[in-house]
């Protein structure tokens, strides 16, 4: 460990969760009221970690791919960030963090010109999962004769999110999620099962079951029976609305048998 602080004019070193930054001083106290100049004004003693082979570093524990913005804001004097840039909720919580307040200031001018306009960059995520569940129930065989049945019934679980609310406007439309529910969130649950052939209709309803239906833009419905019905829906509407696909979980090459679906717009 070094016996004296760093001078300005040479490197300093931050490590900031796990990311490696080398700048100097005189870029973190451009600002000498945020927290950043506050720790590194001239005559403050704070001592630095030791690293690997000598290395010494300040160590900051907050988000270290955020920071990148961060630190080139107190190069520049201006926010430039990447076009479809979309974490300025994390960026705005890391800038008030470091009480930046000119950073601050240009990310809410910068909200209120997005505001104004149409919106390009968006996330779209779709998971689907199925769970198996065995039914036994009285089957009626005669006047006076019952015996044990039983029906597998797959139930399934869905969960979308998306950030464009026009996109996931018609996805609660296709599916039928009824307005005020969720409303203004940008995802939403479903939950469904068919009815399986040999199981009753009346055992089907007691067990709280419902089916999946979807409307086509000429009013007809038709049922969503599994997986691969969910995801062609997703897929489509996702695919109108310019997305495009950027991962498949687990198998890449069996899109609709897929747990998850991720799209992306910029």
């Amino acid at each position: 460990m070094p016996s004296q602080a760093p001078s300005f004019g040479g490197p300093v070193t931050l490590n900031v969760g796990g990311t490696l930054y080398a700048t100097t001083l005189e870029t973190l106290t451009r600002f000498p009221d945020s927290m950043l100049g506050a720790m590194f004004r001239e005559g403050a003693a704070l001592p630095p970690n030791s690293g690997p082979q000598g290395s010494n570093y300040y160590f900051i524990d907050r988000d270290g791919k955020a920071f990148r913005h961060i630190l080139n804001f107190l190069r520049l004097g201006c926010l430039d960030l990447p076009r479809g840039y979309g974490e300025t909720a994390l960026l705005r919580a890391e800038a008030d963090f470091y009480q930046i307040q000119p950073l601050l200031d240009a990310l809410r001018d910068l909200e209120v010109t997005q505001g104004t306009g149409v919106i390009t960059a968006a996330l779209f995520h779709a998971d689907v999962d199925a769970t198996p569940r065995l039914v036994h129930f009285s089957a009626r065989r005669g006047p006076h004769h019952y015996e044990l049945s039983a029906a597998r019934v797959d139930i399934f679980r869905a969960n979308i999110f998306c950030t464009d609310p026009t996109c996931l406007g018609v996805l609660r439309a296709r599916f039928g999620v009824a307005e005020g529910d969720g409303e203004g969130s940008p995802h939403f649950r479903l939950e469904w099962a068919s009815c399986p052939e040999g199981l009753p209709e009346a055992e089907y309803r007691r067990l709280g079951l419902q089916q999946l239906w979807v409307v086509g833009e000429t009013g007809e419905k038709r049922e969503v029976v599994g997986t691969p019905g969910f995801l062609e829906e997703v897929l489509q509407v996702a695919l109108e609305h310019g997305f495009r696909l950027d991962s498949v979980f687990p198998d890449p090459e069996d899109l609709l048998n897929s747990r998850s679906l991720r799209f992306v717009r910029h």
